[in-house]
Parts: C-alpha cells; structure tokens; sequence
C-alpha cells in the first residue's frame, strides 16, 4: 500500500485573498505576530500499486492535471510505502 499526500497552495507571487483574510483575523485577535497566511488544500489518496516509482510518476500527472493550477499554484507530493522510507517531491 502507498500512502500519498498532495498539499496544494497559491504560488507565492499570487494574491491569497483567503489567506489575507485570515491574517487579518488572526490580527484582529490581537496576534500581530502574524504576517501573512496562506491557505492551500491538502488531499490524501491510498494506492494499491507496490512499485512506489511508478506511483510517484502517475500521481505527479494528477497533481499537475487534475489537483493543481499550475499557472497559480505549487503542491508538494509526500509518499510513503509500507516497504519504503517517504519520498518528496515539489512543484
């Protein structure tokens, strides 16, 4: 079994309209430490496949066509297999 979690978030460079608001509440609260937030997704699939190179290849093409907008956001793609230690990967 492989175990795969995509975080997905806006690219740096984007405005985060979300993530402004929740600074600015956070702000509100009367932590202004606080800078900046961003808010992203994060998505956790289990697959059945064992070869964890194969998964890897398979999940970069749906986090780039399906689960992301390359043109706006990053994700970092993080497998773990029952046989293997974690493997990162980054957009």
């Amino acid at each position: 079994m492989i175990r795969a979690q995509v975080i997905v978030r806006p690219r740096a460079s984007i405005f985060d309209p979300q993530g402004d608001a929740v600074c600015r509440a956070i702000q509100h609260l009367g932590v202004s430490t606080v800078k900046q937030a961003h808010v992203g997704k994060c998505i956790e699939l289990e697959l059945e496949d064992q070869d964890i190179e194969q998964a890897r290849k398979q999940l970069e093409t749906i986090c780039k066509d399906l689960l992301s907008n390359p043109v706006i956001e990053d994700y970092v793609l993080t497998l773990r297999s029952d046989t293997t230690a974690e493997v990162k990967g980054k957009a």
